[in-house]
């Protein structure tokens, strides 16, 4: 019988170096690149998001990239279901799919599927946001632990994004959220998975963040923000994203330029070290020492692919 189809996930922290291993992997093995960062997925933010470069994409398809509106919205759940449409069709086409990012739940509802929990409430989340701005973050943190103690240990107590989903889901559905995980989830079949994950030396890739930021700036960063701010407002939901948030901040007079490079840099580190701790709990990835430009990394990483092909 016929083995089902490889996939093949790189996955690692932000400035690891996926986007070079990627390429990589696609010219070596005809592969076309499926795009697993959230923001990515937005047309117009380019600089901040590090997407790759028009010269980089000509060398071979990418998918999932600039599909968003500026003011518009999606979820893990959409995301998820269009990644798989996209995978099985480049597969029918008898290439290699790769998926590459770093948005580690938007992975995780791609391969594991997400639990079947009710629609968005847009009044409730208002009431929640309206909350957390009157009486901070750790008041609504303290009111998931009283709803569902299980879920607020998964949870940081900062991410209000998801607190607020989380209070939704047990307000709206009337029982804790870590009671529906049980109800399963509809997980990826009909492929044979490899995940490759990146693992760089801590101090070495704070140094490439760092650097990256510095390049971010002398790009544009700021100017394309200005842009977006002018042409969209603050309804292009971006703008609150990693890095658009501290230019923003810039823009509004809360920072000047050293400090809003200083505080963008910061938030790439921390998020980094989020993006590891979230992967370190992912099961079956073939950790690689290294960052995706090396030499070494790449080989090893080709003959992992080439085992199992």
């Amino acid at each position: 019988m016929a083995r089902d189809p490889l996939l093949v996930v790189i996955l690692g922290p932000t400035g690891s170096g996926k986007t070079r291993l990627s390429l990589e992997v696609a010219t070596r093995f005809h592969g076309e690149i499926v795009n697993c960062d959230s923001v990515a997925m937005y047309r117009e933010f380019r600089i901040g998001t590090a997407k790759p470069t028009p010269e980089e994409q000509t060398r071979a398809p990418h998918h999932l990239f600039d599909v968003i509106d500026p003011t518009g919205y999606t979820t893990a759940g959409e995301y998820a279901r269009q990644a798989r449409e996209v995978i099985l069709e480049i597969s029918t086409r008898g290439a290699l799919p790769i998926v590459v990012g770093g948005t580690g739940l938007y992975l995780r509802a791609l391969i594991e599927g997400l639990f079947p929990g009710p629609a968005r409430s847009e009044t409730l989340r208002d009431k929640l946001r309206l909350r957390a701005g009157e009486k901070g973050p750790q008041h609504l943190y303290k009111i998931l632990q009283r709803l569902d103690k299980t879920a607020a240990v998964r949870i940081h107590g900062n991410d209000v994004p998801k607190v607020i989903r989380a209070i939704e889901v047990c307000l709206t559905a009337r029982k804790p959220m870590s009671d529906q995980w049980q109800q399963g989830r509809n997980a990826l079949e009909g492929f044979r998975i490899l995940r490759i994950g990146l693992d760089p030396d801590r101090k070495q890739l704070y140094d490439r963040v760092n650097e990256r930021v510095k390049r971010m700036f002398s790009a544009g960063l700021v100017e394309e923000t200005k842009g977006l701010l002018q042409e969209y407002g603050e309804s292009a939901r971006p703008l609150t994203s990693l890095g658009y948030k501290q230019v923003m901040q810039l823009i509004k007079g809360e920072f000047d330029r050293e400090a809003a490079i200083h505080a963008v840099q910061q938030a790439h580190r921390n998020y980094a070290k989020r993006q590891m701790t979230w992967f370190r709990r992912e099961q079956h990835v073939k950790w690689i020492a290294g960052f995706g430009d090396q030499a070494s990394v790449i080989e090893q990483a080709i003959s992992l692919i080439e085992e199992r092909r």
